[in-house]
């Protein structure tokens, strides 16, 4: 017959398969938000260092320049909303390894108390074995 704390085996291993699994999504999506974040930085940037020279030019090429910086500064502002999307999917991301992290941790504890009654019953067990045992052998050395 197989203990508690075996039967519920199966359930901790699962849980543990899950909070991991959910840990390395949640480990992805933190990955595609940095490289978004560094995007983001980068095009503010060419964006700060392209509309510092302004001189000298011909209306034309500053009216293409002018349709170069909103077209950057569409671009920022399409990376500002990824960025916030990818922000939504790591809190959901972390929301979902929390809770399965939560459930691993809970059946460890089950599956911990189950093994501690099991180790607490197999030892009164063998101490009323034990018992047992002397009970008989004082009542044998009592009797001729």
């Amino acid at each position: 017959m197989t203990s508690r704390s075996d039967r519920l085996q199966p359930a901790v291993d699962q849980a543990q398969r899950r909070q991991k699994d959910a840990l390395q999504r949640m480990a992805e999506h933190q990955q595609k938000l940095a490289n978004a974040e560094q995007q983001w930085e980068e095009l503010k940037r060419y964006r700060q260092d392209y509309s510092l020279g302004d001189g000298g030019l011909t209306v034309s090429a500053l009216l293409n320049r002018q349709q170069f910086v909103e077209r950057i500064d569409q671009a920022i502002l399409q990376q500002g909303r990824l960025i916030e999307r990818l922000q939504r999917q790591v809190d959901a991301a972390r929301e979902r390894w929390l809770q399965a992290h939560a459930r691993e941790n809970a059946l460890d504890t089950v599956v911990e108390r189950f093994r501690k009654q099991e180790q607490q019953h197999e030892q009164r067990l063998e101490q009323a074995d034990v018992d047992e045992r002397m009970q008989y052998r004082r009542h044998r050395a009592g009797t001729p």
